[in-house]
């Protein structure tokens, strides 16, 4: 269920963090931890990492495969660490919003270092590839120009009063992590609830539609010719028991109220109604009409 989202800067300690959060939810806690690594899809879709921030085409490709990858792995009780610098901000938002459609919770490990010192490592690992010492492609050394534009130039730093940054942990190469917290946060905390734009709307049936359109028709033709007829008291409907339109609403009644009214309740039907029994539509069409008349 939990997705923990690594986000820093070049060469401060991402991957590193990522391994030691790997090792203590499954030795400590016994669950089975994914990690999404950015090196990694970046070598599997056989671009250069270099080549790959230096092309906007290239890097989206990326960032939607890490972001198919995320959503794939999330489970009931495994855990998912996204392994890169995830420096754009409406990037973490999206895997906010995808991870919440999920039911999942979620956290964000903020790697902190020292601009000259991580150069200094990335410079260190440009001698490793000159003396051939250099074994993992994943630790490839940034250029000088991709280095400064991660660092300087595009990172949007993450924030804890945002909510797709929160909960967040931030840590320095020196630092020790507290693991305990970020254990229960995401496991002893509800995940947020799915937004309604992030939820598939309930299968409608056939028939509910049919009798949707049927029902709200007849209301609005009873309400129509009752205005006709110059009704200034109840408006009662024959074919539904107990459903009376109030006094004084039919007086605020035009045909162009009534159908813009019908027309948001189809629309609300549809997502909060459609698995009812559809002998309620009538009484519900009233209700609502009763409540909407005068506004």
């Amino acid at each position: 269920m939990p997705l923990i989202i690594i986000c820093g800067t070049p060469v401060s300690g991402k991957t590193s963090r990522a391994h030691e959060l790997k090792e203590y939810f499954e030795r400590t806690h016994g669950k089975r931890v994914e990690i999404v690594s950015e090196d990694e899809a970046i070598a599997r879709l056989g671009y250069d990492k270099n080549n790959t921030y230096l092309d906007s085409r290239m890097e989206k490709r990326v960032r939607e495969y890490l972001k198919s990858e995320v959503v794939k792995l999330i489970g009931k009780e495994n855990v998912v660490i996204l392994d890169g610098s995830n420096y754009i901000k409406g990037y973490r938002y999206e895997l906010y919003c995808a991870s919440k459609a999920c039911k999942s919770t979620q956290c964000t490990i903020y790697t902190i270092c020292n601009h000259e010192e991580a150069w200094k490592s990335n410079q260190l690992r440009q001698s490793q590839v000159n003396t051939s010492l250099m074994t993992d492609g994943a630790k490839t050394p940034y250029t000088e120009e991709v280095f400064n534009a991660l660092t300087r130039l595009r990172f949007e730093e993450p924030n804890s009063s945002n909510r797709w940054d929160s909960p967040l942990f931030t840590v320095q190469p020196t630092d020790s992590i507290d693991l305990d917290a970020i254990y229960r946060v995401l496991y002893e905390k509800k995940p947020p609830p799915p937004n309604m734009s992030t939820q598939n709307p309930p299968l409608t049936s056939t028939n509910f539609l049919y009798e949707l359109d049927k029902v709200t028709q007849a209301v609005t033709k009873q309400i129509l010719e009752a205005k006709q007829l110059n009704i200034s008291g109840e408006v009662k409907f024959p074919d539904y028991p107990g459903c009376v339109l109030e006094t004084g609403y039919i007086e605020s009644v035009t045909p162009q109220k009534l159908l813009k009214l019908r027309r948001q309740f189809l629309t609300y039907a549809k997502m909060n109604h459609s698995n009812e029994d559809t002998g309620k539509i009538g009484r519900y069409f009233v209700q609502y009409l009763n409540k909407t008349l005068l506004d």
